[in-house]
Formats: C-alpha cells, sequence, structure tokens
C-alpha cells in the first residue's frame, strides 16, 4: 500500500489558495445540511481560530478556500478546519 503525503506549505505567513476533495469524490455537498456545516466551520475558525478568509467556493464534492492564518500557523489552522464537526440536527 502507497502513503499519500500531504503538501508541505513552506510559508505560513501567506495567504493560499486551497482544495479539499471528499473520499471517493462523493457528492456530499448537493444537500444543504451539509453545505451549512462546511460554512459553520468556516465561521469558527475565522472567529476563533485566527482564520482570515479571502473567498471561498462549495461544489458538489469538494470545495476551493483562499486564507491566510492571523497566527502564521496555517497547517494548523487546515488540520484544526478538517477536524471540525459541527452539530447536523
Amino acid at each position: 500500500m502507497s502513503q499519500i503525503e500531504g503538501y508541505i506549505i513552506r510559508d505560513q505567513s501567506k495567504p493560499h489558495f486551497i482544495t479539499a476533495t471528499v473520499v471517493d469524490w462523493v457528492d456530499v455537498f448537493s444537500r444543504k445540511v451539509y453545505k451549512d456545516c462546511i460554512i459553520e466551520s468556516l465561521e469558527y475558525c475565522v472567529k476563533n481560530k485566527g482564520m482570515i478568509l479571502y473567498g471561498y467556493v462549495i461544489m458538489t464534492n469538494h470545495i476551493h478556500l483562499i486564507i491566510e492564518s492571523r497566527n502564521n500557523k496555517l497547517s494548523d489552522l487546515i488540520r484544526d478546519f478538517k477536524k471540525l464537526q459541527p452539530k447536523l440536527f
């Protein structure tokens, strides 16, 4: 089995264009409840994690973000964003 390695963010202080995909490209974001989860997670990161959000697009099976970290820890910010699990119902 091969191991996939993530990208290295060399300059943690600059804005970056990030794409996050759904496993197997399943169209989960075609449902409003799941799009709302992404938006809720983004709002949380802006308010509590130091995210500067320049823009985002939610597609049916992936998202695009242009973000920056106020505390120059973009890798930590992305990790925290991916781990957030807002209340669905």
